[in-house]
């Protein structure tokens, strides 16, 4: 394949375009859970890799290897193509963790075997006319300070080891070589969420990333995301061929803690023009460089509530109309979950949720899932330390997000977190092979139901 066919996309101006001319609006959705894997997504506590390495220990190597590789035998598969397409969309984003390719105890010896998954989506995607982009979104060290670059920590540790850096050049040059010419593949998504305290670095790693891909593969669409979380573009200096630059658009209101739509959330009032004019505010240096836009992420949870998930219905509504107004190209944040953002969830009764259910409720319960759980059932805990970080630390004020969320942070994202996840990984303990088997096939698109209202949104049926 070459970057001669017809649906071989680049960038022509703000729009872009397949070789014939014709715009190609990209819209469909992250397959997070898959090829990186999030708490909230898959059902465990804390970060990936921790929970990969609980699993080793009671599983034992071969039965570990079993459970993924059927896992990701099973995740995405025929029908979920097929059924993406029917929804009328044509892009899978495939969000990968560093991790899969390349060990940290084996730095640079990428892992031919782990493509084989990969491929497997974009040949599957490409059948089905949807084309992927590459989604770095775990990289060495971390590259944010948040569980969903499979950070332990609080500390982006990327920004500060040139080797994690180093290493992330060479990663992107293979998945270059690898995918150069083939026409489905849209371009990657360089780093995902990027979060630099200095806000000096992202910039010129890029650069070099860029320099890097371009003489192995100077064809693909590179999708570069803002500092902050793909929401801060005023460091970046030039404009470069053949970039789509990315935001994400996360409504306030539809947070876990969001509230009523329109109303108030977090002292601010949110309608459908509050929601515009914060998506142009973080669009303004595309906008007015006249180069594409994607947002890369966006959409609300839901609660369960039905008169507090019809207002998040509501805000996603109002965010698909502004797309549409400004013709820009979107990719939702969700396919898959355990049902509180994505458009399928599993069926109650599957061998996993069987086993994970009640452990389930006591993550939620305890406010361990920054994304999907809130702190008020361990206030008596938290307030304490707000208040005396307050009184003692007036003026402490820690990237990204204030004292406030650092706490929470801390305790509930990282330690509380980290204390439930043996209670996790036992769940597993003395599983047969065909247990083990029966798990990882729970995630398989026929175990799914639907979010019937959110298709409907997404396919124009309900405007």
């Amino acid at each position: 394949m070459s970057s001669t066919n017809e649906n071989f996309l680049k960038v022509s101006g703000d729009q872009i375009v397949d070789q014939k001319g014709d715009t190609i609006l990209l819209r469909g959705f992250g397959l997070g859970g898959m090829l990186h894997m999030e708490n909230f997504i898959d059902g465990y506590s804390a970060n990936e890799e921790a929970m990969r390495e609980g699993l080793r220990n009671v599983l034992g190597k071969e039965k570990y290897d079993l459970y993924f590789d059927t896992f990701l035998k099973n995740y995405f598969t025929e029908p979920d193509a097929a059924y993406i397409q029917s929804l009328g969309l044509n892009l899978v984003r495939i969000p990968i963790n560093y991790r899969l390719f390349e060990d940290d105890m084996n730095p640079r010896v990428i892992k031919e075997e782990a493509f084989a998954y990969l491929d497997t989506v974009i040949e599957l995607c490409a059948r089905h006319n949807i084309y992927t982009i590459i989604d770095l979104h775990a990289l060495p060290g971390a590259q944010n300070q948040h569980w969903h670059s499979d950070n332990p920590t609080h500390v982006a540790a990327f920004w500060l080891h040139k080797d994690f850096q180093d290493r992330v050049v060479n990663l992107w040059e293979v998945i270059a070589k690898r995918y150069m010419g083939n026409p489905w593949v849209a371009g990657y998504d360089l780093i995902n969420e990027p979060a630099d305290p200095t806000r000096t670095k992202v910039f010129p790693y890029y650069k070099r990333l860029k320099d890097a891909i371009r003489k192995v593969d100077p064809d693909h669409i590179l999708f570069l995301e803002g500092d902050l979380y793909a929401t801060e573009f005023d460091t970046f200096t030039e404009i470069w061929d053949n970039v789509v630059y990315t935001n994400h658009d996360y409504a306030t209101p539809g947070f876990i803690s969001g509230g009523d739509y329109p109303g108030m959330t977090r002292e601010h009032y949110y309608d459908k023009d509050t929601l515009e004019k914060e998506f142009l505010e973080k669009s303004e240096f595309m906008f007015s460089r006249k180069v594409p836009v994607w947002v890369g992420e966006f959409g609300p949870v839901y609660t369960g509530d039905p008169q507090k998930d019809e207002m998040r219905y509501q805000v996603l509504k109002d965010q698909l109309a502004y797309y549409d107004k400004y013709k820009v190209s979107w990719c939702i944040w969700l396919y898959k979950d355990m049902g509180l953002q994505a458009i399928m969830h599993q069926k109650d009764e599957t061998p996993y949720m069987q086993l994970v259910s009640s452990f389930l409720h006591r993550k939620d319960s305890l406010g361990a899932d920054a994304w999907g759980s809130t702190d008020k059932n361990i206030r008596q805990a938290i307030e304490p330390l707000e208040k005396l970080i307050e009184k003692e630390f007036p003026d402490f004020d820690p990237y990204p997000r204030g004292a406030k969320r650092e706490v929470g942070l801390l305790v509930r994202h990282i330690l509380i977190s980290e204390a439930l996840l043996p209670e996790y990984c036992n769940l597993f303990k003395d599983l047969t092979d065909e247990q083990v088997v029966a798990l990882a096939q729970s995630f398989r698109f026929d175990n799914y139901v639907m979010r019937t209202r959110l298709e409907d949104i997404l396919t124009g049926r309900e405007k």
